[in-house]
């Protein structure tokens, strides 16, 4: 009998840990129009109102305006007086794999890299985990959306917008296989430290790795004339998109060479649309991206320039150079998974290295919404778009005004609580005691 109780305690210990140590449920449908009033609203778009009133219903903004001089009926809304805060949109997070590693130290929770060097048909959103601890720590710093996006191989595979508050991976989707990333070979190796090498070095196998691009996306090209192929060619099938437009190529390089030809061989094969994912030296080749109107997702500010010739600010610097050039830009966060909810702070140091505030808010809204393809839905505060919505008591580009007061994604209320919110409670209360 006594081993029926042991088994019955272990039971609701586990049960009791399983409920702790769960993820937030995501928020409850908006049954009730929302106004927003008197924040100073940051659009996303470069345009700010002092005094603002936004309105919301079903999941979509109805209305944005000066309070002071908008009328509206707000007998039938749940009226949120913000006044003080500052509302924004939704921030976007470009280029990373959150929802598809969990622990970079154990490799059964890392599902961002398949085997092969040529997958195109593999999509990142079906491995997308809603479930994961680090998505809520990214929405209570004001990150609502993610580019999730494979690695590894030369051509890693396709890329969704997912948001960052739903049940399953088919309910967080915006845009699906929205665009194909192709990982460019490089000249240079890098240093072999454990050699006690600090030079780069020659990349010997840079024409046969060209070549095996080249061949590949030929015959993307030839398969893409057949109208009715006998087999479907899975691979080949998944690349159709670059050549009508459907889909970007977001090709991954760094070097002004290599940016150079591998744009001049996107564009040669016939595809539509082109971005350029890292760009450490994309400055040095601007006239050419602007030329081309390439736009550009760089990696993000916080963090040591590529080349030991350039200034040790110069990442604080490009996107401000890059925009002043007529480039539009985005910034990313693609280091360790977990630094996605810094996103708003690197964004913070471009807008104090000359970009200004509300440009370098665009390069998380607005900007990376338009190379995304999902303008329409969200990236600013307009009417008609989807209420993906923030509302902080400060700057939230800013480490001590980023307070999100309320979030809101969809329309529903996101709960802005987290591990790292239950670990404080945890030993507050043991310490308080």
């Amino acid at each position: 009998m006594k081993i029926y109780n042991y088994l019955g305690i272990l039971l609701l210990s586990l049960f009791s840990f399983s409920a702790i140590a769960q993820v937030p449920a995501p928020g409850e449908e908006q049954k009730q129009p929302i106004a927003i009033m008197n924040a100073y609203a940051h659009l996303g778009n470069g345009e700010v109102i002092e005094n603002s009133v936004v309105t919301f219903a079903d999941g979509i903004i109805t209305n944005v305006g000066d309070a002071t001089t908008i009328r509206i009926d707000l007998s039938k809304f749940k009226v949120i007086d913000a006044e003080g805060m500052h509302i924004y949109p939704g921030l976007i997070a470009s280029n990373t794999i959150i929802g598809l590693e969990e622990i970079a130290a154990v490799r059964a929770t890392r599902d961002q890299d398949e085997t092969g060097e040529f997958n195109p048909n593999v999509r990142a959103l079906i491995a997308y985990n809603t479930d994961s601890e680090i998505i809520p720590t990214t929405r209570f710093n004001g990150v609502l959306y993610a580019q999730t996006t494979p690695r590894g191989g030369r051509i890693s595979g396709s890329s969704s917008v997912m948001d960052l508050d739903a049940w399953n991976w088919e309910d967080a989707v915006l845009k699906n296989d929205e665009g194909i990333h192709l990982n460019w070979p490089s000249k240079l190796r890098y240093p072999r430290w454990w050699l006690g090498e600090t030079e780069w070095r020659e990349n010997e196998d840079y024409d046969k790795e060209y070549e095996e691009v080249k061949g590949f996306f030929k015959d993307a090209v030839s398969y893409k004339e057949i109208s009715n192929p006998e087999t479907t060619n899975l691979k080949l099938e998944a690349m159709k998109g670059l050549f009508d437009g459907s889909k970007s190529l977001y090709i991954h390089t760094d070097r002004a060479k290599e940016i150079l030809q591998s744009i001049q061989f996107a564009l040669e094969m016939g595809v539509k649309k082109v971005v350029l994912v890292g760009g450490d030296e994309a400055y040095y080749v601007k006239d050419f991206l602007k030329e081309n109107e390439i736009p550009v997702i760089l990696e993000e500010t916080l963090r040591l320039p590529s080349r030991t010739a350039d200034p040790v600010d110069m990442p604080y610097q490009l996107p401000n150079l890059l925009h002043k050039a007529g480039i539009k830009v985005a910034i990313g966060q693609w280091g360790e998974v977990m630094q996605v909810r810094n996103l708003p702070f690197s964004v913070g140091t471009a807008a104090a290295y000359g970009l200004g505030k509300e440009e370098a808010l665009k390069m998380v809204t607005l900007n990376a919404a338009e190379i995304m393809g999902v303008d329409d839905k969200i990236g600013s505060l307009e009417k008609g778009k989807i209420a993906s919505i923030v509302v902080s008591k400060g700057d939230i580009l800013d480490m001590d005004g980023n307070q999100p007061e309320y979030v809101f994604i969809e329309g529903r209320q996101v709960t802005l609580d987290a591990h790292q919110q239950r670990l404080y409670k945890k030993f507050k209360d043991k310490y308080e005691d």
